[in-house]
């Protein structure tokens, strides 16, 4: 719809003329990442699932040892796309926030004594070969049988 290498009509005036915000039109050109950053993306996730308490500059220095020189922020970035944070504490962790409403733990004193009594989700993320796709699980916490 858009054509950026248009002669004649401006980028700017062309998503006007479809009533397009233009900011809209670069975020979604933006969004496809490249083959080298996916495979770059795989190597970050295999060294993160083997050491899940590396953070971007101890990946860096792994990928430099492996003979790839990148620059920390690039990685950074690819690691925030994947949603990868390290599981070291972070501060003030164990400070409540102000107004936040607390809620009971319903299943305190439950004994779980049936099948379909209480359920359960899990919510991870898989690398495939061209990306990664999330996986949700829903499971009985008697049988502990997934059921979805």
């Amino acid at each position: 719809m858009i054509n950026p290498k248009h002669k004649k009509i401006a980028t700017q005036r062309q998503c006007e003329l479809v009533g397009l915000n233009r900011s809209s039109w670069y975020a979604q050109a933006s969004t496809t990442e490249t083959a080298d950053n996916l495979d770059l993306m795989s190597l970050i996730d295999s060294l993160f699932t083997a050491h899940p308490f590396f953070g971007s500059r101890q990946i860096r220095d792994s990928l430099r040892l492996k003979g790839l020189m990148l620059h920390r922020k690039r990685i950074l970035r690819l690691m925030r796309i994947m949603g990868l944070v390290s599981v070291t504490p972070k501060p003030n962790t164990s400070k409540r926030g102000k107004g936040h409403k607390i809620y009971p733990y319903l299943l305190k004193n439950k004994p779980v004594t049936r099948p379909n009594q209480v359920w359960c989700t899990d919510i991870t993320y898989i690398r495939l070969d061209k990306g990664f796709a999330y996986l949700v699980a829903v499971m009985d916490w008697y049988s502990r049988a997934v059921l979805s």
